[in-house]
């Protein structure tokens, strides 16, 4: 299948599969890019338990997998905006619980208004006449 796509003064055929990715790949990219800020807005709330964050991800239509979360929060952790404690589980090994440190609510606050910049600058952008 192809999608027609016009380019300058000419029409050129795409295959349809490579536009879909090109799409999917910038998607996930977008994604990618607003997941700390939603990982610290998220531990803002209270500690949380890994999964417990991607169930609100996942609620929220930000598909994560656990191969992207635990060097995410690993990374967050190593530059001080997280910490963490290990509880004991009743099924299965002990747990890490994150939570965000007062250096982490310091810089969600940073993000929060980088993050109202770029949604007033986006909307800007593309507002049409």
């Amino acid at each position: 299948m192809y999608c027609i796509v016009p380019v300058i003064k000419y029409i050129i055929a795409i295959p349809y599969s490579s536009i879909t990715m090109k799409i999917e790949n910038t998607k996930a990219q977008m994604r990618k890019g607003v997941l700390e800020y939603c990982i610290l807005a998220i531990l803002k709330n209270g500690e949380a338990y890994p999964s417990d964050i991607l169930t609100r991800l996942k609620k929220a239509n930000l598909i994560v997998v656990e191969g992207t979360i635990y060097p995410l929060l690993t990374r967050l952790k190593n530059s001080g905006l997280l910490s963490y404690r290990w509880e004991e589980s009743k099924s299965g090994p002990p747990r890490k619980y994150y939570t965000i440190t007062s250096s982490g609510v310091t810089f969600l606050s940073s993000l929060d208004e980088t993050w109202k910049e770029l949604v007033k600058a986006v909307r800007l952008t593309i507002k049409t006449k």
